[in-house]
C-alpha cells in the first residue's frame, strides 16, 4: 500500500505559491514553522470560483465537534488562522474559550454540520464517535451532498466504516484523519495526520490539516487510517512500559534514572518521548497530555485488529495488561507514563 506524505515544509512552499498567486492563503508571524505560520482566509460562503482544494484557501464554514484535550487546541488553531468556525461538545462550558476566539455554537451536532461545509469530530472512543456521528440529533442528520465529514477521533476500522457508511448515505463525503500526537503537537499545529475514505475531500481540506498538523497521509480506503493510528499507538504504549521498566532497574541497581533518560537522549534508540516524560516520571509526576485510559483503549483495539489477522502481539498484550492495572489504581485520567505505578505496585505485591 502506497502512501503519500506532505509535510510542512512542502506546505509552506505551496501557501508561498498561492499568496503570489491571490490574496486566498498568506504567511504571517506567529506560531514558528521555519519562522513562518500557515494563515488561512476561510469565507463564510461555500462558493468558490475554484474547485475545492484549489486556489490556495477554503471557501466555507468549518465546524469542530469534541472539545476535549485535543479537540480544543486544534479547533482553536482553525480560529486563529481565520476559520469561520462553528463548535459543539457535550459540556457546554468547554465552548467558552473558543466563543472568546471568535467561535459561534450551535446545541447538537446535527444543528453543527447542517450549518458547516465541513465538519471535523474528535471524541474520545468508538462508543461517543458513533454517537456524535449517527446518534439522535447526530452530525448524519445535518449532512447532505456538497458536504464533508472528518472524523480525527482514533477509532478501530470497523467503527470507521460504519460512521462513513451513515455519513455517505446522505449524499456527503468522509474522511477518517486520526491524528499522531498529543496535547503539546495539537496546541503548536504539529499534528501528524494519517487519513483514508474520500479523496477528494481530503484535497478539499488539505489547507485545514496544515494548519492543525505537520504532515499528512493519505492511505486509501477507509479503515486504513485507523489501522495505522492503531499500530502506531501499540508501539507507543509498548516502548512506554519498556522504558518505566528500564527507569526502575536503573534505579534498584544504584543508577541514576535521570542519568539514564540522558543517555538514551543520546543514543540510537532516542524519543521525543522519553525525553519529555522521564524527568517527570522520576517524580512520580504525571501532568496529562495523552490519557491513560486512551492508550490502554488504543491497545485494546490494537489487539482486536491483531486478532482479527492472526497476528501474535504478545508483548502488547502484557502491555495492556499493566494499563489495565494501572486504570483499577485510579490513573486512568492520568498521562499514560503513569504506567509506571503499576509496575510499582506489582513489585510490592511480590
Amino acid at each position: 500500500m502506497a502512501a503519500r506524505a506532505t509535510t510542512a515544509a512542502a506546505s509552506l512552499l505551496i501557501a508561498r505559491a498561492a499568496a503570489a498567486a491571490g490574496p486566498a492563503m498568506r504567511l504571517r508571524g506567529g506560531r514558528s514553522r521555519g519562522g513562518a505560520r500557515l494563515v488561512l482566509a476561510c469565507s463564510a460562503s461555500s462558493s468558490s470560483s475554484s474547485p475545492p482544494g484549489e486556489g490556495g484557501g477554503f471557501s466555507g464554514r468549518v465546524g469542530f465537534l469534541g472539545l476535549g484535550i485535543m479537540g480544543a487546541p486544534m479547533a482553536s488553531n482553525l480560529i486563529k488562522a481565520g476559520c469561520d468556525v462553528t463548535v459543539w461538545n457535550r459540556t457546554k462550558s468547554k465552548c467558552d474559550p473558543l466563543l472568546t476566539l471568535g467561535a459561534k455554537y450551535e446545541s447538537s451536532p446535527a444543528d453543527v454540520a447542517s450549518a458547516c461545509d465541513v465538519t471535523f469530530a474528535m471524541l474520545a472512543d468508538p462508543e461517543s464517535a458513533v454517537e456524535v456521528a449517527c446518534g439522535a440529533n447526530g452530525a448524519a442528520q445535518g449532512m447532505a451532498p456538497g458536504k464533508g465529514y472528518v472524523d480525527v477521533s482514533t477509532v478501530d476500522a470497523a467503527t470507521s466504516k460504519l460512521i462513513g457508511k451513515s455519513i455517505t448515505s446522505t449524499g456527503a463525503s468522509f474522511l477518517e484523519a486520526p491524528v499522531s500526537g498529543s496535547k503539546k503537537p495539537a496546541e503548536d499545529g504539529l499534528l501528524i495526520f494519517l487519513t483514508a475514505g474520500d479523496e477528494s475531500l481530503y484535497n478539499r481540506v488539505a489547507l485545514l490539516l496544515d494548519v492543525m498538523g505537520k504532515s499528512r497521509f493519505f492511505l486509501g480506503d477507509v479503515g486504513n487510517g485507523a489501522a495505522m493510528k492503531l499500530v502506531v499507538n501499540m508501539v507507543m504504549g509498548s516502548m512506554m512500559v519498556s522504558f518505566s521498566e528500564g527507569l526502575l532497574l536503573s534505579e534498584k541497581v544504584g543508577l541514576d534514572p535521570n542519568t539514564l533518560v540522558e543517555v538514551i537522549s543520546q543514543g540510537a534508540i532516542s524519543a521525543p518521548m522519553f525525553s519529555l516524560k522521564g524527568p517527570s516520571m522520576v517524580k512520580a509526576a504525571y501532568p496529562t497530555a495523552f490519557p491513560l485510559k486512551h492508550q490502554q483503549k488504543d491497545l485494546r483495539l490494537a489487539l482486536a485488529l491483531a486478532e482479527s489477522v492472526s497476528q501474535s502481539i504478545p508483548t502488547v498484550a502484557a502491555a495492556n495488561e499493566l494499563y489495565k492495572v494501572a486504570k483499577s489504581l485510579g490513573l486512568a485520567d492520568q498521562d499514560f507514563s503513569a504506567v509506571i505505578e503499576a509496575l510499582k505496585a506489582k513489585e510490592q505485591n511480590e
